[in-house]
């Protein structure tokens, strides 16, 4: 990629509002990159927000991380592989008026519509135990497969993988519907969880990976 290429790309990701459909789109070309065919017809749609209907295969896409702008910051250039979002780029002012502060690296101030936005994320456990009893409680419709994508802000270990598969069939093995699926998304690495047989699949990201993922998801003609 050239410079001027390069300098496009990050003057579009500051001005992109990071809303749930770009994490949304984010999800579907990681998974259709990385698994293939069977998540290669998924629509960004809602509740849940990835469906292929014809499969009757349907994900929830969400985040896990701290409550905070900063956090917020470091997951879009942790996804995004690159520093998309300066700490210079706008003026506070600027920032204020348009209701988001993202870019301001070194300030906590989060404008009330980027709060309203951010908030929604809460720690892997907490949103875990949110969207099981949502899907338990069939709040995501009918579908013969259901999966949860989390990026995860944090580096993914062993220890919360099996801990969060864990969480997961304990919370619903007395359920008619559950989840079987789970995504953990750290931006380095995909694990692909079966909750029915309790394994894993690890699949590694490189940052080139990364990097296309986000340049194709701040696109909205997806």
């Amino acid at each position: 990629m050239n410079n001027s290429s390069a300098n496009d790309i990050k003057l579009n990701a500051k001005k992109h509002k990071y809303d749930t459909q770009f994490f949304e789109r984010y999800a579907k070309i990681c998974l259709e990159t990385i698994l293939g065919e069977k998540y290669s017809r998924l629509e960004n749609v809602d509740r849940p927000d990835l469906q292929d209907v014809f499969s009757g295969i349907g994900i929830e896409v969400t985040r896990a991380m701290d409550e905070s702008k900063v956090a917020a910051i470091q997951m879009i250039n942790e996804i995004a592989a690159d520093d998309v979002l300066p700490s210079q780029y706008y003026s506070s002012k600027e920032f204020i008026k348009m209701g988001y502060s993202y870019g301001l690296v070194k300030s906590l101030y989060m404008a009330p519509s980027e709060y309203q936005y951010w908030s929604l994320a809460k720690p892997l456990k907490r949103i875990i135990c949110n969207k099981v009893n949502k899907v338990i409680n069939n709040f995501y419709g009918n579908f013969k497969e259901f999966g949860l994508f989390i990026f995860v802000n944090d580096e993914i270990i062993q220890k919360d993988v099996i801990d969060s598969m864990s969480l997961m069939m304990e919370l619903q093995s007395k359920a008619d519907a559950g989840f079987k699926n789970l995504f953990l998304y750290d931006a380095h690495f995909l694990f692909v969880c079966d909750i029915s047989s309790f394994t894993y699949d690890k699949f590694c990201v490189s940052d080139e990976l990364s990097n296309k993922f986000f340049n194709c998801a701040i696109h909205k003609d997806l």
